[in-house]
């Protein structure tokens, strides 16, 4: 399954026929606006915080203005068939435009906004106007969707049950933006796991002080009455020769299961002691009686990670457990019950030595290797979401494909992969 939406369905927007502007508040910088063509077109994102556009020229060249920047791609800017539609989206701090053609949506520039239009802070997005001129005929703005998923995860309770009120699936997972992982954000999907078929049901975004991130690769859980959600830093990872990614952790009782959500966070001290590591990720908590388990991945450098246990009392008293630096490629670190016992489940990536490539590793609390998942292993970094059904196990992952043509780089990865207990 591949949902693909550059403006996000049943959420508030702006719809308009033909050219027009309107108001378009935003509580975070993931927005898009699309909009029919049969000629010269152009269309604009603006605030007090500056404005972004999209152009369309009767040769069917795509370009964008920043800042007094006009940028426009030689290699990937115009289309060589009819243009049917076209599209501006801004996903953190970066511009695309888009082009449709034949059903297929298409790049054809991107901007970095850095040092622009500071799009994360919040007088961007609430301030927000949408503007069509030109050729324009049906116009549809509002909340950035997806061009792919990734990093799906159950929504659990704090024991580390499924979440599931009137039996729902509930899942978690990264929203791909267009580019590398600064222009995805986080978002709750239902699964019917009798048509395999997803359901969007929110976006959630992450304040840190000030400003607004689409931070993503989440973990939601239910603790008493209120919503526990840990995030990996990605929404401002630009340069991973000097980035910094780690975890925060937010605690709301807003209804996170709809709509769009900024949650308020602060850092989440995850241990790597005895461990050479210039960054965390991929959060994973469970409370088991009065302790804590906590499984993330720990990097060495950029992009050579391994899993790694944490344990203690709260999660401000956490203790390294066990780690696994021998691996190179290990994420998405699970601990979940398989029977009465508790795993660590992986996915290890084919970037790894031999013998532990393309495969979903078992292990005990003490990262002691039991064995492996006998299931299918698609490309990039699959997690091993294990989802139980009435029809017995479901294991949901994603692959690599990207979409959207060569412009946007890796990152808009992926294709929903699920297999089934047999």
């Amino acid at each position: 399954m591949r949902p693909v939406d550059l403006v996000a369905p049943g959420l508030p927007g702006l719809e308009m026929v033909g050219p027009g502007e309107g108001a378009l508040p935003q509580p975070a910088p993931y927005v898009a606006v699309v909009a029919e063509v049969d000629g010269p077109a152009e269309l604009t994102l603006e605030s007090v915080r500056g404005a972004i556009t999209g152009l369309l020229d009767d040769h069917g060249r795509a370009s964008l203005r920043v800042d007094g920047l006009h940028a426009r791609s030689r290699r990937h800017g115009r289309s060589r068939i009819p243009v049917d539609a076209l599209a501006l989206a801004v996903t953190g701090a970066q511009a695309t435009v888009f082009t449709r053609s034949a059903g297929t949506w298409t790049a054809r520039g991107k901007v970095a906004l850095t040092d622009r239009v500071d799009t994360s802070d919040t007088e961007w997005g609430a301030e927000l106007r949408v503007r069509a001129s030109g050729a324009v005929g049906r116009v549809r703005a509002g909340a950035f969707g997806q061009l792919g998923l990734r990093d799906l995860r159950l929504v659990s309770n704090a024991d580390g049950t499924p979440y599931s009120p009137d039996a729902r699936i509930l899942l978690t997972a990264t929203s791909a933006g267009p580019g590398f992982f600064g222009t995805g954000h986080a978002s709750v999907w239902e699964l019917d796991a009798d048509r395999l078929e997803l359901t969007h049901r929110s976006d959630i975004f992450f304040r840190r002080g000030e400003q607004v991130y689409g931070d993503h690769a989440i973990h939601l859980l239910r603790d008493g009455d209120a919503w526990l959600v840990a995030t990996s830093t990605w929404g401002d990872f630009v340069d991973p020769a000097v980035d910094h990614v780690h975890v925060e952790i937010g605690r709301t009782s807003a209804d996170l299961l709809s709509g769009r959500h900024v949650v308020d966070t602060e850092p989440l001290h995850l241990p790597t002691d005895g461990l050479h590591s210039v960054g965390v990720w991929d959060p994973h908590l469970v409370r088991d009686g009065d302790e804590w388990l906590v499984g993330y991945v720990s990097a060495r450098r950029y992009f050579l990670f391994h899993p790694v246990v944490a344990t203690g009392p709260s999660l401000e008293e956490l203790t390294v457990r066990a780690a696994l630096p021998g691996r190179r490629a290990t994420e998405g670190t699970t601990i979940t019950r398989l029977g009465d016992t508790w795993r660590v489940v992986a996915s290890d990536g084919r970037e790894n030595r031999r013998g532990h490539r393309a495969a979903y590793p078992v292990f005990d609390l003490d990262l002691h290797q039991l064995g492996t998942l006998d299931a299918p292993y698609p490309t990039n970094l699959p997690w091993p979401t294990l989802v139980p059904t009435a029809q017995g196990m479901l294991l949901v992952g994603f692959d690599g494909t990207a979409t959207c043509g060569r412009l946007p780089g890796y990152g808009t990865h992926g294709a929903v992969v699920i297999a089934k207990e047999v």
